[in-house]
C-alpha cells in the first residue's frame, strides 16, 4: 500500500501544495496525513469507525501535524457538509462477500460528491479493480492505474450542462 501512496503522490505533484483535503474512509489517515506533509493547507479526515477515529488521532500526534477529524458516516458528512476541497482521497473498505454494497460505486453515484469539488478539484479513489460507469455519472477519468487487484483513478467532475446551472433572473422592467 505504501507503494501505491507513493506513485499517486508522484503524479499529483505540486498540486497537493495549499490544497484542501478531504481523506473519506481514512482508516489511518495516510492519504491526508501524506498531504499534509507535502504541503496541504488543511485536511479533513471523515470515518465512521472508533478505531479509525483513534488511529487518525494517535498519527497526527506523531506527526505534529494538525487538521479536522469528523466521527461520521461518508454519505452524511458529504450530504451535511458546505466546504469545498481541491483533492478528496476515497478508499472505501472493498466488498468482500456477493453481498456487501460495493463503496466505491455508491460513491460515484453520490451527487453530493460533486458538491465539495472546485472546478478544478480532483477525486483519488482506490477501489478493486474491475468496471465502474463513470461518465454515467459525470465523471472523467484523467489517470486510471492498477497495481494488482487496486484500481486508482483520478477523477474530474465533468461540468454541469446548461439545464443544471441555475438560470440568472432578469429584472423586471
Amino acid at each position: 500500500m505504501e507503494m501505491v501512496r507513493g506513485a499517486i503522490f508522484s503524479a499529483l505533484g505540486e498540486r497537493v501544495i495549499d490544497a484542501r483535503v478531504l481523506d473519506l474512509f481514512s482508516g489511518s489517515g495516510a492519504f491526508g496525513i501524506e498531504a499534509l506533509s507535502r504541503g496541504a493547507a488543511a485536511a479533513t479526515f471523515v470515518d465512521d469507525h472508533p478505531k479509525a477515529i483513534a488511529a487518525i488521532k494517535g498519527n497526527l500526534e506523531k506527526t505534529h501535524l494538525e487538521a479536522a477529524i469528523v466521527r461520521s458516516d461518508v454519505f452524511r458528512f458529504l450530504e451535511r457538509t458546505d466546504q469545498t476541497f481541491d483533492l478528496i482521497f476515497a478508499d472505501p473498505p472493498y466488498s468482500k462477500r456477493p453481498n456487501d454494497p460495493d463503496l466505491a460505486a455508491k460513491l460515484i453515484t453520490s451527487s453530493a460528491l460533486k458538491n465539495h469539488l472546485p472546478k478544478n478539484g480532483l477525486l483519488v479513489l482506490e477501489k478493486t479493480s474491475g468496471d465502474v460507469s463513470l461518465e454515467a455519472h459525470g465523471w472523467t477519468a484523467i489517470r486510471d492505474k492498477t497495481y494488482g487487484s487496486t484500481q486508482v483513478l483520478f477523477l474530474t467532475a465533468n461540468a454541469r450542462e446548461e439545464t443544471d446551472q441555475p438560470q440568472p433572473r432578469n429584472p423586471p422592467g
